[in-house]
């Protein structure tokens, strides 16, 4: 895999050499004004990173339920109900970001 990394007016004059770089496993990332503002690769290597991320997030929130399990709930913080609203909003928009 090689990592290539070029404008998006570039990109848009080569535009069938990147594709054809990236069938063949290439990961090419587009910049405007020396800034990423996109990346492109295959679906498998996008879904594997997904995977990948999802997988890292479950252990970690097993290993911190695992830490609390033992620790007596009149022992743990108030929330508060501003808090938990706040909580509920944030994990709703990241479900409907998905």
């Amino acid at each position: 895999m090689n990592v290539v990394t070029m404008t998006v007016s570039e990109a848009r004059m080569r535009w069938a050499e990147v594709v054809e770089g990236v069938m063949a496993g290439d990961e090419v990332t587009l910049t405007r004004h020396g800034e990423p503002v996109a990346v492109i690769v295959r679906p498998e290597v996008l879904r594997t990173r997904r995977v990948t991320r999802a997988h890292a997030d479950a252990a970690e929130l097993s290993a911190a339920l695992d830490r609390m399990r033992d620790v007596p709930l009149d022992r743990l913080p108030d929330v508060g109900s501003e808090r938990a609203k706040t909580l509920v909003r944030a994990a709703r928009a990241a479900r409907a970001a998905r």
